[in-house]
């Protein structure tokens, strides 16, 4: 079965592409489609593979991606999938937008719908996250890039959402059912220490991507008037916003390599995750480490989170999140690592592979698929 993977781009290395990852080791003969890339960012196997860019792709545009949404929609149309028996699509921005041939099944594992256009179009293009050009470009083209996203999900034959809180904004938005396969973790990378060794850094951590919807900005707020240790881990394009001011008690560590990463999720006392993610990989690897999560109360973190393990605070703001952490204290009392770690089991790849295993043989008609390296 000749099988086209498709992913909005490879750029950095985050929670799309490690799904991808993972449905590669589905489909390891599949061909790779992206709008750009960038050698050398992605480990797995992604980067073993010969990967298709669109007309885009020039390494002076790579940084400035998003700045080029406008023609997402010529370069997604752009690309030709004759004599494929299966398009799968790994989108959040365009990739579900690709133009599968003439009765071939297109299933789309959507992270989210278009974000920069709809829920998330403030963080991106509101005052003070962009120039008045810009913003005053973005909110032109809003209405015809949100008509798009719309048609452009009329060629998907099947969504698979990563959450539930994903499924219902493909309902809202594109009034079509989504079945849920929620993103696996590397259980095995992200492994418990004994319970008397974990979380002796002292200090609270924000991990991930600096994107606008993360609002980092609260939690460098919060703990600028709790004095308490918070340290910060990731690159993106609020780094320069997020940098200024800083306290003493915030250490700034910048882009931590990937093999460090279980270290830093060991000596926290717990991650803090301030922001509404459609998912959020984050939380679950900081629970199979045996470490617990302050989240704000909304979107994927009350599918990932639970009462023991974690705090979830009710509004997005810097005073939620204060008091908050300021009842950790007597939360971590009663905090058993195991349990966290319990919970992070349901996430596993196997549970991943059986999940699309079976959504992909529903929309091939009940055909067969080649078992997983796990046995699936």
């Amino acid at each position: 079965m000749k099988v086209a993977l498709i992913h909005d781009w490879l750029v950095s290395y985050r929670g799309g592409e490690k799904v991808l990852n993972a449905l590669l080791e589905l489909f390891p003969q599949a061909k790779l489609y992206t709008l750009f890339y960038e050698p050398g960012t992605i480990p797995g196997p992604i980067e073993t593979l010969p990967i298709r860019t669109s007309f885009l792709d020039r390494p002076w545009l790579r940084k400035r991606h998003r700045m080029f949404l406008p023609l997402f929609p010529l370069a997604v149309h752009s690309f030709s999938l004759k004599g494929y028996d299966l398009v799968v699509s790994s989108s959040h921005c365009a990739a579900k937008a690709v133009r599968a041939p003439e009765g071939v099944p297109h299933l789309c594992y959507i992270h989210a719908p278009l974000r920069y256009m709809w829920d998330r179009f403030d963080d991106y293009f509101g005052k003070g996250r962009a120039s008045l050009p810009l913003r005053l470009a973005a909110r032109s083209l809003r209405p015809f890039l949100q008509r798009w996203d719309v048609r452009s999900a009329r060629r998907v034959t099947h969504f698979v959402a990563n959450s539930r809180h994903v499924a219902r904004q493909v309902a809202l938005r594109y009034g079509r059912e989504a079945a849920v396969v929620h993103p696996p973790v590397d259980l095995e990378r992200f492994l418990p220490l004994a319970p008397e060794a974990s979380g002796r850094g002292g200090y609270f951590l924000c991990f991930g991507a600096l994107a606008p919807y993360k609002r980092l900005d609260l939690a460098i707020e919060a703990f600028k008037r709790l004095g308490l240790p918070l340290w910060i881990a990731g690159s993106g394009q609020m780094e320069g916003v997020l940098k200024r001011g800083l306290t003493g008690n915030i250490r700034w560590l910048g882009q931590v390599p990937d093999e460090e990463v279980p270290a830093l999720l060991h000596g926290a006392k717990a991650l803090v995750f301030p922001g509404e993610e459609d998912f959020g990989l984050t939380p679950i690897e900081a629970q199979a480490c045996g470490r617990p999560v302050i989240a704000l109360g909304r979107g994927g973190a009350l599918e990932t989170v639970n009462e023991r393990t974690g705090l979830f605070f009710g509004e997005p703001t810097a005073a939620a999140l204060e008091g908050v952490v300021g009842a950790f204290g007597e939360f971590e009392k009663g905090f058993r690592p195991q349990e966290a770690r319990e919970n992070a089991m349901r996430f596993s790849k196997v549970h991943f592979w059986q999940g699309m295993r079976a959504e992909l043989e529903a929309v091939l008609g009940g055909k067969t698929l080649p078992q997983t390296p796990g046995g699936c």
